[in-house]
């Protein structure tokens, strides 16, 4: 799969279009006091935290919410909460984020469930759980199921069940919002909890994490081949789109009908793993929302749960952070597309699990202009994986004389690594590319139509595997040497002198304009 940095960055600049999710689960109130350690207490021995200041957010399905909320979209939160001052302060935090409450129901019969932390300096010393175990009445969660079937006119993008096992969601209020969502073609994500989970049967997905999921499939260990059967026919058994386990410092794990594929964990700083759950499948959820594919919604939920591991406490998302992250691991990967010929032979078979079609071009790129951007951007479109193969220094001079390249290697790898088509650079000394195209066997062999299939190296070797060559036009006029030219022929004050003026006349050969040795010794020359 393809993942383009831009379009992931675009769908969060635009807020992901604004789109309506609807969310519904356990609501908590998260308090945290904080305060120093100031000594060991006389009576007993733990610490005495002297107070200094206390916060509040939603918890639970509240936080799944609020993290919907601050990356742009317009939310409902559906959920019970209690008659009590903690209610109350739960149903002031989400309508001050703007959230849309009228589908919170208020029980007499229990409590608001809240969770306070005693935080001493940055360590959590101690949590308070207030709740109660017993059933919610009926009549609670008939009361529920009316308020979200009347919301349901609302026209959601997407559905959210945030089950924490406090009572919000039973098997027939998911059974009755799964069936309901499918009927609108409405995709439902779930995130899970307990060991039944029949109960989320003919969702779009699940997103436990590995010890919920271990949970579900028995109670033993098991190693990571079994836990990947076994979640392979589960997600079968249910009749899931997909499956999304996530490993908390490993990242995610995706299983579809392509197989499984890995999304390594991008924390910086790995603080309280609180609330990343929600992170993940409120942002997954806003990726495929906004239109991005499953993966580059996935590798951002990841890149978002990386941020609030990061950070003290349970804490949303914010889209201005996922922005600025995005930037940051845009650079990291501009930089990761540099690699040697041995690692990008495995990327390659990688890839190719994945059924994606590898093209491979190559040249000095020296000067990049107009004609190398129309190039590569034509070649991208041949297949799923860009490589090009770049001339070293030492090759560059060998075809083009000592005063050439005007731009090092590796500021030309560098420059060539932030075009979002391009999926890998990889150097190459000799004179032509064969050994690179011999070790990599790309499907696609791509150059500028100003070669014939004959004349270019390694067409043969392409094409007995089964691979195609493409010949792509060129921009007329755009060449390194034509800059050159120019710029020689521009004198101290920046007029043009008639007498050297370039003619118009002048022959455009291939992208590069370059005077070359003959094509077969050739071939590495800038495209």
């Amino acid at each position: 799969m393809f993942h383009s940095p831009e379009k992931i960055r675009r769908t969060v600049q635009e807020r992901f279009g604004g789109g309506r999710v609807l969310v519904v689960g356990d609501l908590m109130l998260d308090v945290y006091l904080h305060g120093d350690v100031v000594r060991i207490s006389p009576e007993a021995p733990v610490p005495i935290v002297r107070l200094s200041r206390r916060s509040e957010t939603a918890g639970g399905a509240g936080n799944v919410v609020l993290n919907l909320s601050q990356l742009g979209l317009q939310v409902t939160a559906a959920g019970l909460v209690g008659d009590d001052e903690a209610g109350r302060r739960l149903y002031c935090l989400l309508e001050d984020a703007g959230i849309d409450t009228h589908a919170i129901v208020t029980s007499g019969g229990r409590p608001t469930v809240t969770k306070t932390r005693v935080i001493g300096g940055h360590q959590q010393m101690i949590r308070i759980d207030e709740e109660t175990s017993t059933p919610i009445p009926k009549a609670d969660l008939d009361r529920l199921m009316d308020a979200v079937q009347h919301r349901l006119a609302d026209r959601f993008e997407a559905i959210v069940l945030s089950d924490y096992g406090k009572g919000t969601l039973p098997e027939h209020v998911c059974q009755t919002l799964i069936a309901a969502a499918r009927c609108r073609g409405i995709p439902v994500l779930v995130d899970p909890k307990g060991r039944r989970y029949q109960k989320y049967a003919r969702a779009t997905a699940l997103t436990p994490n590995k010890h919920e999921l271990e949970l579900a499939l028995g109670p033993e260990s098991l190693s990571e081949s079994a836990l990947c059967q076994a979640a392979h026919l589960l997600r079968k058994e249910l009749e899931l789109d997909f499956l999304v386990v996530t490993l908390a410092a490993e990242g995610i794990k995706l299983f579809d009908e392509r197989g499984v594929a890995d999304f390594p964990a991008q924390a910086r700083e790995l603080c309280d793993i609180s609330g990343a759950g929600d992170t993940v499948i409120a942002t997954l959820a806003a990726g495929m929302v906004g239109g991005l594919e499953l993966d580059e919604a996935l590798k951002l939920a990841n890149l978002a749960a990386g941020i609030v591991v990061g950070m003290l406490g349970t804490t949303p998302i914010h889209r201005d952070k996922l922005l600025h992250a995005l930037v940051v691991d845009q650079l990291a990967a501009h930089s990761h597309k540099i690699c040697e010929s041995a690692t990008l032979k495995q990327r390659v078979a990688e890839w190719r699990t994945r059924g994606d079609r590898i093209v491979f071009t190559n040249g000095c790129f020296d000067l990049l202009h107009a004609g190398h951007v129309t190039l590569l951007a034509s070649a991208r479109r041949e297949g799923d994986r860009l490589i090009v193969g770049l001339n070293t220094d030492r090759s560059v001079r060998a075809l083009k004389g000592t005063t050439r390249p005007v731009v090092s290697q590796g500021d030309r790898a560098q420059v060539l690594s932030g075009f979002s088509c391009i999926d890998a650079i990889v150097l190459f000394d000799d004179v032509t590319p064969l050994r690179l195209i011999e070790l990599l066997r790309p499907d696609v062999l791509v150059k500028g139509s100003d070669y014939t299939e004959s004349q270019v190296i390694g067409a043969d070797l392409v094409t007995s595997w089964g691979g195609r060559v493409v010949l792509v036009p060129l921009l007329e006029g755009r060449s390194t040497t034509r800059i050159l030219r120019q710029r020689a022929w521009l004198g101290e004050d920046g007029d043009t002198p008639a007498s050297s003026a370039p003619s118009h006349q002048d022959p455009v050969g291939d992208v590069s304009c370059e005077v070359l040795p003959p094509r077969a010794a050739a071939d590495a020359a800038e495209t």
